[in-house]
């Protein structure tokens, strides 16, 4: 594999069957550049993994189409992202495809910003010269416009009204863009500006390849604009579950006429009316079948046309083929002077098939809800200021500078920083976290979360595939589409069993012939051998349960970064948590205030003032310990710092002293009173700060790091379920012991150097753990990639997220445990589903075969064999969505741990 390599999630509208996946991963992983492919029949995407020197995304998208399925480019939420664009080289390499037309052509990849991406790598822009669309017609040469900077596009400034954005610029209409995508010839917004990066070229000229519809079009949902068919030439899955539904209306309504008239109808049912114009059953049947045939179950031979010429096999091989046997079988002997037909059977045969698809189908639309809601939370809309007026744009069309106007109750368009006005904005929809966060200027805000109260004034930052919510998405989509190791081997198998089917179906035509059976009998038999095989259900036994588990995760700010991290977190049985900034929060606290005199409230008033005067972390602790309680403010001046040791201030008349007892020996004060409280202090982990007053000994004041407020519960949690918890600390022990007290860890690992974590974590592994790692710092990441579960707290660096194969968005421990309960619940669908798939085919195939039909009189017809296929495909489906259902630990309420331990307030000892 190359060094440098891209995963895009591609939409491939059209995937009809689970098994039908096989066609675009066989014929894609067949072309050059193409390393992986991991096709989603539920979410109608497939991940595609591909060397960026050899394709691109553009040539991706024609080959799915040659596929035969319907794709527009990335699936991505069209309204805030370009699916054309190629993604970002993650470590700046140019990877451009010259073309012999522009092979002079200046290169400004070094003059376009760099974008920090969520994955913590830091992208330059895209060479525009590796743009798919770009024009590149036969002898001429565009001159390349100068390169936009961050805040300045072609003829666009965030200050200026630029001519991009004129509504004439949107004359090109949804359905053109699609029509020229497929040519290499396309009139792209680049071609007009070949060294412009794609951000850039989105909105120069107002392309709806970034806007969505034209102007003067019907708007369109996020659902439409999802990527997943959302598209003019396309079907969305509500389209393809409409069309699905009409085309088994058709078969039905012709099957009833169909069945009467044949000899069902006249032996069993008792039918006797003739045909019309004096034709024969079998020939009015024959003409009756020609829609169900040619319209309602053409999608079958279609598609399995597309599986042979992908050289693979798939469930609409088995459908195509038990519905062409028995409908040629009749057309030869209707049209050869009669004898036993099968009109209505194959006829009814596709109806309960197309029946089977339509429910199933159904059911497999409520497994993307979580993808729909994330798609939802971005306004389509945007007000921005351009020449000190307020202009309303599509939110596709926010470039970097451009400064949004955003009123209360208003979505903020994209990820930005507020240049003005304060608000609370509640980001519960991305991270989870229940409390709306107050923002000022100077804040760093996410795009999709909601201003409550006042008015902000927000400069965007990222746009398109940048933001935040667009690489939430995708690492959504991915983790969806990609396959447990289950899944792989299932999916092998499908391909096996649809063999196994039709070689299972010759030799019961065969078999049947030898034991003395006519032809009609034979074939009925064969049949249903052929459709009772069900590798859909094979197909569909995780990705279905993978899209829910997903989508829970997702709802409460657990994102999996692939199918594995789901199966492997199911596995856990020990957690270790890495403890500053993941089971505390990584600033002190205040844990005990002890002051020696009775005017308590007066002594810390005076110490609040000293340390007022100063700016280090722990007079910061001890200041808001005073503020939380409503203390008295005073003024302090002479205010004296001695490094290394405390401060000297005096307050209202009174010289104050803070520090160490090395600074009170100094001062000539005697510590005597507090030393046994001062080491009793010191052994719990505590950093304890004595004070005087007037050089006599007042007290002492212990802080130590806070735990989240959440971690208590948390760690609660795990051992519920069974999970062994660790503490992983490069502190020392009576610090690390005084938290696991506190919050009832099981193990403490302590005064751990930051490259011993991993083989600590490594040492636990050998003993026959399961471990998953949670951890935010640099110096988490190498045992984040030893765990077998490497979890990343989402507020994090960017290092350990990458690392990761689970972020928690809300940087909350209680998520650990949702993640495991998640894995759980997910892993025992999907086992449930695999144990259901391969025994219905294990006891369909004999039965089917009438191997019980000479000693019991069992047999099955096809039409019956349709019913029972359809039904483990519906029946799979079901039983993940099922799994929304979990009960999942409910999130944890405010408060800090000290508090509910029982930190003694003031006036207390």
């Amino acid at each position: 594999m190359t060094e440098n390599t891209h995963t895009v999630v591609l939409e491939v509208s059209g995937i009809i069957r689970a098994s039908s996946k096989n066609v675009v991963e066989a014929r894609l992983s067949r072309r050059p550049g193409v390393l992986a492919v991991e096709a989603n029949p539920v979410s109608q995407t497939a991940n595609v993994t591909y060397d960026p020197t050899a394709t691109s995304v553009d040539k991706l998208r024609r080959w799915v189409i040659e596929c035969g399925y319907h794709c527009a480019g990335q699936s991505v939420p069209d309204h805030i992202c370009d699916s054309d664009a190629e993604p970002r080289l993650a470590d700046g390499a140019d990877h451009s495809h010259h073309h012999a037309d522009h092979a002079s052509a200046p290169h400004h990849a070094d003059d376009h910003p760099a974008h920090h991406m969520l994955d913590g790598t830091t992208a330059p822009a895209r060479d525009p010269e590796s743009e798919p669309n770009a024009s590149h017609g036969a002898g001429v040469h565009e001159h390349p416009a100068p390169v936009p900077t961050e805040h300045q596009h072609t003829g666009h400034t965030p200050d200026s009204q630029p001519t991009g954005h004129a509504p004439a610029a949107a004359a090109h209409s949804h359905t053109d863009r699609e029509a020229s995508a497929i040519d290499a010839h396309a009139h792209h917004p680049a071609a007009a500006h070949p060294t412009m990066d794609h951000g850039a070229a989105a909105h120069a000229a107002h392309a709806p390849a970034a806007g969505g519809h034209a102007h003067g079009a019907a708007p369109r949902t996020a659902q439409d604009v999802m990527g997943h068919g959302g598209h003019h030439a396309g079907m969305s899955m509500q389209d393809m579950i409409r069309d699905m539904r009409n085309r088994f209306l058709v078969a039905a309504v012709l099957s009833v006429p169909i069945t009467l008239w044949s000899p069902i109808g006249r032996e069993v049912f008792g039918f006797t009316v003739p045909a019309p114009f004096g034709l024969s059953d079998a020939m009015f049947s024959l003409i009756l079948s020609l829609p169900v045939i040619f319209y309602s179950a053409w999608i079958f031979f279609d598609g399995a046309w597309r599986a042979l010429r992908a050289r693979t096999l798939d469930m609409m091989v088995l459908v195509a083929v038990g519905v062409g046997t028995g409908w040629l079988y009749s057309v030869v002997v209707t049209l050869t002077g009669g004898g036993e037909v099968f009109f209505e059977a194959a006829s009814v045969l596709a109806t309960f098939v197309l029946l089977g698809h339509w429910v199933e189908m159904r059911a497999r639309g409520g497994a993307n809800d979580a993808i729909r809601t994330l798609l939802e939370l971005a306004p389509a809309r945007a007000v921005v200021i351009r020449n000190g007026e307020e202009v309303e744009v599509a939110t596709a069309d926010v470039v970097p500078g451009d400064v949004m106007l955003v009123r209360p109750g208003a979505k903020i368009p994209t990820d930005g920083v507020v240049e003005a006005g304060e608000s609370e904005v509640d980001e519960s929809m991305v991270t989870g976290e229940s409390m709306p966060v107050s923002k000022a200027a100077g804040s760093d805000v996410i795009g999709a979360t909601v201003n409550t109260v006042g008015t902000l004034r927000v400069r965007a930052t990222k746009v398109g595939a940048d933001t935040a919510l667009a690489q939430i998405v995708q690492l959504v989509q991915e983790a969806q589409n990609s396959k447990a190791p289950g899944q792989r081997l299932a999916d092998r198998a499908a391909f096996w069993l649809v063999l196994v089917a039709l070689v299972g179906g010759t030799l019961t035509f065969v078999g049947w012939l030898l034991a003395g059976a006519d032809v009609p009998t034979a074939m009925l038999f064969a049949i249903t051998v052929v459709v009772i095989t069900c590798p859909d259900a094979l197909g569909l036994a995780t990705p279905t349960a993978i899209m829910v588990g997903t989508g829970l995760g997702a709802k409460r700010g657990v994102l999996f970064k692939n199918a594995a991290g789901i199966e492997s977190a199911a596995k856990i049985d020990t957690v270790v948590f890495d403890k500053t900034g993941t089971l505390t929060k990584g600033e002190p606290e205040v844990t005990d205030y002890l002051p020696l005199g009775s005017d308590d409230i007066r002594l810390l008033s005076l110490v609040a003032a000293a340390e007022r005067e100063s700016e280090h972390p722990l007079a910061r602790a001890i200041v808001s310990y005073a503020d939380e309680r409503h203390i008295p403010r005073l003024t302090a001046t002479a205010f004296r710092n001695v490094t290394g040791q405390g401060a000297i201030a005096t307050v209202d008349g009174h010289q104050v002293v803070l520090g160490n007892a090395r600074l009170m020996a100094a001062e000539g004060i005697d510590v005597s009173p507090v030393r046994a409280a001062q080491e009793a202090l010191a052994e719990g982990g505590r950093t304890a700060i004595l004070f005087a007053v007037d050089g006599s000994i007042a007290g002492t004041i212990a802080l130590a790091d806070a735990p989240r407020e959440s971690a208590k519960a948390a760690i609660d949690a795990l051992h519920e379920q069974g999970v062994e918890v660790a503490m992983l600390t490069g502190d020392n022990e009576p610090t690390a012991r005084r938290i696991a007290a506190l919050l009832g860890i099981d193990t403490v690992i302590a005064e751990v150097l930051p490259e011993d974590k991993s083989a600590k974590i490594a040492e636990l592994q050998k003993a026959g753990k399961t471990v998953a790692m949670v951890g935010d710092g640099v110096n988490d990441a190498p045992a984040l990639a030893q765990a077998d579960v490497g979890i990343a707290i989402g507020a994090g660096t960017d290092v350990a997220i990458e690392t990761a194969d689970v972020v928690l968005m809300r940087s909350d421990p209680m998520d650990v445990a949702v993640a495991i309960r998640i894995g759980r619940g997910t892993l025992r669908k999907m086992r449930q589903n695999l144990g259901w798939a391969i025994g219905y085919n294990a006891i369909a195939l004999p039965i089917a075969a009438g191997l019980f039909y000479p000693a019991f009189g069992i047999m099955l017809s096809p039409e019956i064999a349709a019913i029972s296929m359809s039904g483990s495909s519906v029946i799979v489906a079901v039983n993940a969505l099922l799994l929304k259902r979990l009960r999942l630990p409910a999130p944890t309420s405010t408060g800090t741990v000290s508090q509910r331990q029982g930190v003694a307030p003031v006036g207390h000892e």
